[in-house]
């Protein structure tokens, strides 16, 4: 530790009384001046004033001085040097200045309110008036201050290096890490995992249903998180977010579930995917009485009953084609023998054999695009060797089919754990929710051996409730699991861990105070971000906004919810209690929950405050008065910093794109747009022709239709040439037709001529849709899902505010924002 002397004088404008402390807080030297006795007094340290000076310099010599208001110490030093004939060598440090700069804005920054507002205590005693302007006393407390102030930068130093902890609290999906309290939802976590067993234990494999409920922030994607990390060593977990297209809601799940069986299984090389086929093929392989009696077949079993795995990495090179080709025959045999050879099924799994048997990544992108009826031109259908699909075929029957051989595959390993997550948003679209429900009833009906959960709102289940047929509700609503806010105690433990994360101790980086606050707060999510603001007030002296209120009850029909909304109100309310009974313990009058009151500076506080033994540890730092101001734009801003960053990452992962899908996420954007300001939607037709999924808009004066084709194949030619009629037979509108850069290029002759044609009118243009652009797209997507769904606790339309301020550059966003009025 550095040295330095911690100093107080007294008196005008000669010293009459002087004390030190070292840097250890040791009062070292004390003498009152004999020029200026004490009427009828004398002291036992009374010495001349001459002599005070010598000793001081002797003492001290060149080290720094630590007082409090130093302009007054340092004129009563110059006058008394000045007076003996000397002059004043000292450098000194002021506690006033540094408070200014650590505590902005408050309104005093005298000795005795810095240290009321601080909560600093002198041998368990807090400052009082009494002893006040005696330099033992004061100089006393200037270092107790200056020690916090020091302690405050250097924590402030440390903070603004550290990350956050608080701030990364968003599970998006069940495959993220993230910190993992196991007492939280223990028993709701147990109720899951028995179900899970029922049905693996049912002689019928019959699908079941299951609804986590629970109020926004609650955790239930949290749950789902530490479902994955518990079962995918097992079971296969497949997580499918919101719909968004009311006709193509089950070919979104069949394409969320391809993406899910390509996430790798924690601490293996292989996926999901992997993991279900080779533990299914070596029982059906065992279940086939020509492979188990030929030499071969035995061979094969071999190797695959010590581990199935093998299958992809311990078969010679130079066998592993006939090996394939020999599991491939035979377990399409068998596929056809016990179910049948209509439909698509079995065509689906001849393209999952061949998915996991190819080694090379470009084959498997190819069968991964086929697998998802994506498109494929003739020269990659013959590279895979499979047969393209009937450019009309019904995709939500394909998508069926698809759902359907993953579930009677997992009859021979273990129950899927199907997952709707990120609902809320169908509350208001009638037309999508009734296909969802639809379509969570055909794969309770034809999918087998599957736990399908879906995780809701109390109020937003009840509105389901009203939708979905009798016998979806009863199915899917067999077991509910009601998530409510933990106790005390749990919320407690989650906030110590995550301080932890980064090495910092949570009773020292909050007071009492600011952790009533934070405990106080809804819901786990709202108080990790009450949590992460206190930080960010701490390391960047970013403003704490207020607390956020509770959303209103938009639908609430059932006896029961109203029950189970009033007992989590009480819940609150009694919080809400303790946090206020807890502002008037004997310490100092608060303006709110976090924030030490101003007392007016020379009026002692008319309250006492108890010994230090009744106390609990005062923090390192108090959250400044200036911190009260709200910044209603950092909840976005931390948000889209989060989401673009998780959104980079995941770019160049192994993602479906389906245009349906694409066309969804374009809508929910206009949708949320349409809130905000006047957008006329459209679709366009031709007659019977097929055309790329698009919508017009007519907004801001002009009209635009936008369009997707990430189709590849024989499908893209027609449906291009259609787009193209339209462009002509509409002059004055502006056509755009959007291709993901991630896509196979487009090779065709009569493809090419198409997409230069349409580059060269004057009211059309072909666009690659680049990352930047992707990253843009999805960013605004997931703001406005995050809005919908309330994991994001803000207006739509600030949050669509401070997106399109934050993305100037992006097309789509400046053609949908409300036009600058002219005066």
């Amino acid at each position: 530790m550095d040295r330095y002397f911690v100093i107080d004088t007294e008196g005008s404008p000669l010293l009459r009384e002087i004390a030190v402390f070292d840097h250890h807080g040791k009062l070292i030297y004390e003498a009152f001046s004999t020029e200026s006795p004490v009427q009828g007094r004398r002291r036992l340290h009374d010495k001349p004033l001459a002599r005070i000076l010598e000793d001081l310099t002797a003492l001290v010599s060149d080290q720094t001085l630590v007082c409090h208001y130093a302009q007054h110490d340092r004129q009563v030093l110059a006058h008394s040097f000045h007076h003996v004939g000397c002059p004043s060598p000292f450098r000194l440090k002021c506690t006033w200045e540094l408070a200014q700069t650590c505590f902005p804005n408050l309104p005093s920054y005298s000795l005795k309110y810095l240290c009321r507002y601080l909560q600093i205590r002198g041998h368990g005693k807090i400052f009082h008036s009494d002893h006040h302007h005696s330099a033992r006393y004061d100089a006393e407390f200037t270092y107790y201050l200056y020690a916090r102030i020091m302690k405050h930068q250097d924590m402030v130093n440390r903070l603004q290096t550290t990350p956050n902890p608080f701030s990364s609290n968003r599970v998006d999906n069940p495959f993220q890490d993230h910190l993992d309290l196991r007492s939280v939802y223990h028993t709701e976590y147990e109720t899951l995992k028995s179900v899970i067993l029922d049905i693996k234990q049912d002689p019928n494999q019959q699908s079941r249903g299951a609804i986590v409920i629970g109020e926004p922030g609650s955790g239930k994607t949290h749950l789902m998180m530490r479902l994955a990390k518990e079962v995918l060593a097992t079971n296969r977990l497949l997580f499918i977010r919101q719909p968004n297209h009311p006709q193509a809601v089950l070919h979104h799940a069949y394409s969320r579930i391809l993406e899910s069986l390509a996430e790798k299984i924690p601490g293996s090389e292989f996926t999901q995917l992997e993991q279900l086929l080779s533990n299914s093929f070596v029982r059906i392989l065992e279940q086939i009485p020509s492979v188990r009696n030929a030499e071969k077949g035995q061979a094969i079993l071999k190797v695959l009953k010590e581990n199935s795995l093998y299958l992809y990495h311990n078969i010679p090179a130079q066998k592993r084609l006939d090996v394939w080709d020999y599991i491939d025959r035979n377990i399409t045999r068998w596929w056809t023998e016990r179910y049948t050879a209509a439909g698509y099924s079995q065509d689906i799994l001849k393209g999952i054999i061949k998915f996991c048997g190819y080694t090379d990544a470009s084959k498997k992108s190819k069968v991964r695009r086929w697998l998802a009826a994506g498109g494929l031109s003739e020269e990659d259908i013959a590279d895979i060797g499979l047969e393209d699909w009937h450019e009309n075929m019904g995709k939500e029957e394909f998508s069926l089919e698809g759902i359907t051989t993953f579930g009677k595959l997992s009859t021979l390993d273990e129950p899927l754990i199907i997952i709707f997550d990120q609902l809320e948003g169908l509350a208001d679209k009638p037309a999508l929710l009734e296909s969802f429900g639809h379509a969570v009833k055909e794969i309770l009906t034809h999918v087998p051996n599957s736990l399908v959960i879906l995780t809701l709102f109390p109020d937003r289940w009840q509105q389901f409730r009203h939708v979905f047929d009798g016998s979806v509700v009863d199915r899917i609503s067999q077991h509910e699991v009601h998530l409510q806010i933990p106790d005390q105690a749990q919320l407690h433990d989650i906030l110590r861990q995550k301080a932890a994360t980064v090495d910092l101790d949570l009773d020292t980086l909050f007071g009492p105070r600011e952790i009533q606050d934070i405990l106080a707060q809804p819901s786990i999510r709202a108080m990790l971000n009450r949590a992460a603001a206190y930080y960010r007030a701490l390391a960047q002296n970013i403003p704490l906004p207020p607390s956020q209120p509770d959303p209103p009850v938009l639908f609430d029909k059932s006896m029961d919810a109203r029950l189970q909304r009033l007992e989590q109100e009480f819940t609150r309310v009694k919080q809400a209690l303790l946090t206020l009974s807890s502002l008037f313990q004997p310490l100092a009058v608060t303006k709110d929950v976090s924030i030490p009151s101003t007392p007016v500076p020379d009026q002692d506080l008319a309250v006492t405050a108890p010994g230090p033994e009744q106390r609990p540890a005062v923090p390192v730092f108090t959250i400044p008065s200036a911190a009260l101001s709200t910044d209603p734009d950092q909840l976005v801003l931390d948000f889209l910093t989060a989401q673009q960053k998780q959104i980079e990452k995941d770019y160049h992962r192994a993602l479906i794109l389906a245009d349906s899908d694409e066309l969804g996420k374009l809508l929910e954007i206009i949708n949320a747009f349409q809130k905000i300001q006047s957008i006329v939607v459209d679709q366009l037709s031709l007659g019977k022709r097929v055309l790329p999924e698009h919508i017009k808009i007519d907004v801001n004066r002009s009209s635009h239709v936008i369009g997707f084709l990430n189709l590849s194949g024989a499908a893209f030619a027609p449906r291009i040439k259609n787009f193209n009629q339209l462009v002509v037979s509409n002059p004055k509108t502006q056509f755009h037709l959007i291709r993901d850069a991630r896509e196979p290029q487009i090779k065709g002759a009569v493809s090419l001529k198409e997409i230069e044609w349409l580059n060269q009118t004057e009211n059309g243009s072909f666009r690659i849709m680049e990352k930047a652009e992707r990253i843009q797209f999805e960013l605004a997507y997931t703001l406005i899902v995050a809005v919908q769904n309330r994991d994001l606790e803000v207006e739509m339309a600030e949050a669509l505010q401070v997106l399109v301020n934050q993305q100037p550059q992006d097309w789509l966003l400046q053609l949908l924002r409300p036009a600058a009025r002219s005066n």
